[in-house]
């Protein structure tokens, strides 16, 4: 009995921990990477340039092909072994196989694999930058949930705060020390406090059902984060001049990667293109064979009169006869030759060169190289607007970490500012100099400041990340 009541404990402390389970930014990256339906689709790519690579791997093997048939012919029809035209009915059969290898294609099975090996190549950039993508996407979306909480841990500690003023003003208009409307205005602006709390409280569960969507986790109600341990962690890179990052961003980001890779399929289908105009020459091996039940003729010698005798001419002058001496045959039905013997006997190979030289075919082929001409000039553009963009952003990434940096630093300052202020206003109102309307708008202004200074920090945090990953720092290394 007892052994049962453990196990659906044990099964109970699970759930518990399950439902109660914290993901981490780690983690959320991780399982996104590992589910993203994006991600999942640039995987499938990269297997799919594996399947070009092993066809263009294929057309350096000889190609081989067997072939067999089986026919019943009733009526008149030729014997396909003694090739006459019989009145019957008779069962034949073929089969045959045949061997091709190029030899010489204008090397354009040697471009094609190399074509396979670069798209591959690419599709594994394409991936690289999807990751990169959805890493950002979870952070920025990680961090709005993070800046949510620290929104709310500010409103309610504020709240106590009011809390705590609305009893010691009670306790004052009781005495007759303060106006009866100072404890409205403390009660006002604890409701509106109150009202904010609450807004707080959505914009928390509706940032963690976006995260949960992105993650492709469909356990709204028990999906949580991990909100703490999370600071501005700077490796140096915002301290490097632009120029250093952009540098480093055109070596590694796979943008750039991407559009070079384009480039070289360019080149390589312009090469394929003119490979085209190479004569092809093609060697090829064939054996075959064949069967049929038909009966047939032979001849037989008569064995009670072998020979006859016959006039076959005269001799011109004299008109003496001339006589010759015949086999006497007849003829005799004989069956079909047992079926491996006619394989043997009706076997045939062939086997030789082709050589096929282009001359015109509606200029095709020229079309086909002025288009592949053009591609590649229309890559070599793409790779140079590519290489504009990612200056061009890696630039506005650096002026946005350098602003939220300052804004970061005058919210900090802001802050200590607005808390001075809060906590003489509060002294002042302790001891009746300052009336409630007064410290209400001092109290605000110092919650303002510091829910700016969290939105300052997690702004900050992520563009200093976004930096970094264009520096060349890899999404999941990327500390926080």
């Amino acid at each position: 009995m007892k052994k049962p009541i453990i196990i659906i404990l044990l099964l109970i402390g699970l759930v518990g921990q399950t439902q109660n389970k914290k993901w981490t930014l780690k983690e959320c990256v991780q399982y996104a990477l590992e589910n993203n339906i994006s991600v999942k689709q640039s995987e499938l790519d990269i297997e799919m340039a594996e399947v070009e690579k092993l066809t263009a791997k294929g057309n350096f093997i000889p190609s081989l092909n067997a072939g067999a048939g089986v026919s019943e012919n009733t009526g008149l029809g030729f014997n396909p072994i003694t090739n006459n035209a019989q009145t019957t009915t008779f069962l034949s059969a073929s089969g045959s196989i045949n061997v091709g290898y190029t030899l010489f294609d204008g090397l354009r099975n040697f471009r094609q694999l190399q074509r396979a090996d670069i798209s591959k190549l690419s599709s594994q950039y394409r991936l690289d930058k999807m990751k990169d993508d959805i890493s950002l996407f979870v952070a920025n979306g990680y961090l709005t949930v993070i800046l949510n909480k620290a929104n709310l841990e500010v409103l309610k500690s504020q709240n106590e705060v009011t809390k705590e003023q609305i009893q010691r003003t009670q306790e004052l208009v009781d005495a007759g020390s303060l106006p009866r409307g100072d404890l409205l205005e403390i009660r006002a602006t604890d409701a509106s406090e109150q009202q904010q709390i609450i807004n707080a409280e959505n914009n928390i569960q509706i940032s963690l059902i976006s995260l949960a969507q992105l993650l492709l986790i469909k356990d709204y109600e028990n999906f949580d984060i991990e909100d703490e341990g999370y600071n501005i962690v700077d490796d140096g890179v915002s301290g490097r001049d632009v120029s250093e990052i952009i540098a480093a961003a055109k070596e590694t980001r796979n943008e750039i990667k991407i559009a070079e890779q384009n480039v070289e399929l360019a080149e390589i289908d312009l090469k394929i293109a003119k490979g085209a105009n190479w004569p092809t020459l093609t060697a090829f091996f064939g054996y075959n064979t064949r069967y049929a039940n038909t009966t047939s003729f032979t001849q037989q010698i008569d064995p009670d009169n072998p020979t006859i005798t016959q006039q076959i001419g005269t001799v011109e002058g004299t008109g003496q006869a001339v006589i010759g001496t015949f086999p006497n045959t007849f003829p005799v039905e004989v069956g079909a030759d047992p079926f491996v013997d006619q394989l043997y006997q009706n076997d045939g190979i062939g086997y030789g060169l082709q050589l096929n030289i282009p001359i015109l075919n509606g200029f095709n082929t020229k079309g086909n190289i002025q288009r592949s001409k053009i591609n590649l000039e229309n890559s070599k553009y793409q790779l140079e607007q590519a290489e504009l963009d990612l200056e061009s952003t890696v630039y506005q990434a650096y002026v946005d970490a350098k602003g939220a940096l300052k804004s970061y630093e005058a919210a900090e300052l802001a802050l200590e500012s607005q808390e001075l202020a809060y906590e003489y206003a509060k002294e002042r109102y302790n001891v009746g100099l300052t009336n409630a309307f007064d410290f209400s708008q001092s109290k605000l202004r110092y919650d303002n400041a510091r829910i700016e200074l969290n939105r300052a920090k997690y702004d900050y945090i992520f563009k200093l990340k976004v930096l970094e990953l264009y520096f060349g720092i890899p999404a999941t290394e990327l500390k926080f």
